[in-house]
């Protein structure tokens, strides 16, 4: 071992010395990037291949009863690898990516370099409605974090490095570089500057070159009938955006409400019973809701949306227009259903996916019902502004979601009419949901870093951080005298009082209120402590977070606090001065270059 730890700090004194900071950061991103492609390619061909071996015998003029049955395995396995093995929460993956970057100075568990891949490709591959994408980026953003801590690099290199980590995986499992890099600054909220994306552009176009490498330079979906821009489809492209919008917030608030309902439940078993049957359920009526729904989306998007009815019990009432528009409706209404489910059973993924395929079916169907009361749009255009539109509400990401798709389909031309209906789209949700549905549960409790540099800065400072605990305590029982004599050998204006015991924090007493008796002896046993203290304006819980204790200073004016814990027993005080002594610290490093 001593040998070991020798050979390990020699190696990182010689790349200090060789390779300059600046140097070294391109070369980690670099690696970053081709290890997140790598990654993304074995976690789509393992999804792929289990699908295969599942449903490739399955019938498509019948229903399949196994659709009752795959799922719930799925889950039931990737519960139990989770629960056995992993022994950590590894859903959610943007989230937890949000929260290390936040509240555990960007640093990520090991095993999220993996363990990710395995339960997003059981969950998925035994039909899970969900996506890979939150996965890969979780698992990106781990490679990025834990080759930092390897080399002992500072947390704003941390921070930077799960960037590059989570811009390779989508450039990686999209092909999309650009879309890749701009997800960074906006869904993760890294206050970056121009030198700080060169990093980002590295890995995201590494991710990009290794994954075309591997499988290969078609698109994901390509086009081929995409109609140029038009001035007077102007109305209908503000018409899908708002639509979109709306659609994105049912679907944001619609996968909070429901998971929360799972996370009532405590054992893992019962959330398997409703979750697991839940979506065998409604994959067994809607067979589209199988897995990342890509297949579908490709089906609208070449102009075999009948095909969309396969397996499912909708057959026996044809396929008209209408039928197909009412069944694509309902699907988008149970989508959050299977994607709620999934996660809260015990599956693992993401919302890329779903948002993708609720967004295609929402385009589709627009561009359809426009065309069955008399106007004509194209459908292509609308399927992929629609998947544009979706993500970017769910998101709140418009750049991504326009980026996205045009890199997705190779249709740069289609530019104009994305940036439309994802900025309607945008403009729609934020009406109604501050933030997206990754950064919702965070920002409810104060732990999000966001683009507002005050806001990022306080989010950085922990109250325990700025705690004071020498200040000299009094018990309330203390004669006068006796305060006086403490008063001459302190050097503070502010004294609390506590009850011995207890710990309970009675009060507070400041100097200015026993300056006028305090050099009168006649007066030394006749008052106490308890007498002459005051309640503070405030009192600050150990645990609420920076921006709270902020507004409670200038709520109550104060310029000194007491801190308590959850048991109101007294932990320290805090002053308005330190808070702002470590803001600059902490704002000037989080700016630095």
């Amino acid at each position: 071992m001593i040998n070991k730890n020798l050979w390990y700090y020699k190696m990182i004194i010689w790349r200090e010395k060789h390779i300059n900071q600046r140097q070294f950061l391109l070369i980690l991103s670099l690696v970053i990037g081709f290890f997140a492609a790598l990654a993304a390619f074995i976690l789509k061909s393992s999804i792929h291949l289990i699908q295969y071996l599942l449903t490739e015998n399955f019938s498509k003029h019948s229903v399949n009863f196994w659709y009752l049955v795959f799922p719930a395995i799925g889950i039931l396995i990737t519960s139990i690898f989770v629960r056995k093995i992993v022994k950590d929460d590894i859903s959610h993956g943007v989230t937890r990516i949000l929260y290390a970057i936040s509240q555990r100075k960007s640093i990520i568990k090991l095993h999220n370099t993996w363990s990710s891949l395995v339960g997003s490709s059981i969950t998925i591959g035994f039909g899970g409605s969900v996506g890979a994408e939150a996965p890969i980026v979780l698992t990106g953003s781990a490679i990025g974090s834990n080759l930092g801590k390897f080399f002992k690099l500072d947390q704003k290199t941390l921070m930077l490095l799960v960037g590059c980590g989570a811009a390779g995986a989508i450039g990686g499992i999209f092909k999309a570089p650009i879309a890749g890099m701009v997800f960074v600054l906006e869904v993760l909220m890294l206050d970056m500057t121009l030198t700080s994306i060169i990093p980002l552009l590295i890995s995201s176009i590494t991710a990009t070159a290794t994954a075309y490498i591997l499988s290969g330079d078609a698109f994901m979906f390509p086009s081929k009938v995409i109609e140029p821009f038009a001035i007077e489809r102007i109305p209908f492209l503000i018409l899908l955006g708002i639509i979109c919008g709306l659609i994105s917030l049912y679907f944001t608030r619609g996968m909070n409400r429901i998971e929360s309902i799972f996370r009532r439940f405590k054992s893992p078993y019962s959330k398997l019973a409703l979750g697991g049957g839940m979506l065998s359920l409604l994959i067994f009526i809607f067979p589209p809701l199988y897995g990342e729904g890509y297949d579908t989306i490709i089906a609208l998007l070449i102009g075999d949306a009948p095909t969309v009815l396969d397996r499912s019990f909708f057959l026996q009432f044809g396929s008209s227009p209408w039928v197909l528009i009412i069944y694509l409706i309902l699907i988008i209404g149970f989508k959050i259903f299977a994607s709620a489910a999934t996660n809260g059973a015990g599956g693992v993924g993401g919302i890329f996916a779903p948002s993708l395929f609720i967004g295609a079916i929402t385009g589709f169907v627009v561009s359809n019902v426009l065309a069955l009361v008399g106007f004509h749009v194209p459908v292509e255009n609308f399927a992929l502004a629609g998947m544009s539109g979706v993500m970017s509400g769910v998101m709140h990401a418009p750049l991504t979601g326009i980026f996205l798709i045009a890199e997705l389909t190779g249709s740069y031309s289609l530019f104009m009419t994305l940036m439309i209906v994802s900025t309607v789209s945008y403009l729609t949700i934020i009406l109604f949901e501050p933030h997206s549905l990754y950064a919702m549960r965070l920002a409810q409790k104060g732990e999000l870093l966001t683009h507002n540099k005050d806001k990022a800065v306080l989010t950085l400072l922990k109250t325990e951080n700025v705690i004071e605990t020498d200040l000299t305590e009094l018990s309330p029982l203390m004669s006068l005298g006796e305060l006086v004599k403490i008063i001459s050998q302190s050097n503070r204006n502010i004294f609390p009082v506590v009850e011995p015991v207890s710990r309970l924090l009675m009060g507070v007493l400041l100097l200015d209120e026993v300056r006028n008796i305090m050099f009168r002896p006649e007066l030394y046993k006749r008052f106490t402590v308890g007498q002459l203290m005051i309640s503070p304006p405030a009192k600050i819980n150990y645990n609420l977070p920076m921006e709270k204790v902020m507004q409670i200073f200038e709520d109550t004016g104060a310029w000194n606090l007491p801190v308590i814990d959850d048991q109101k027993r007294y932990v320290g005080f805090v002053s308005k001065s330190k808070i702002f002594s470590s803001y600059r610290h902490v704002l000037v490093h989080f700016s630095d270059e």
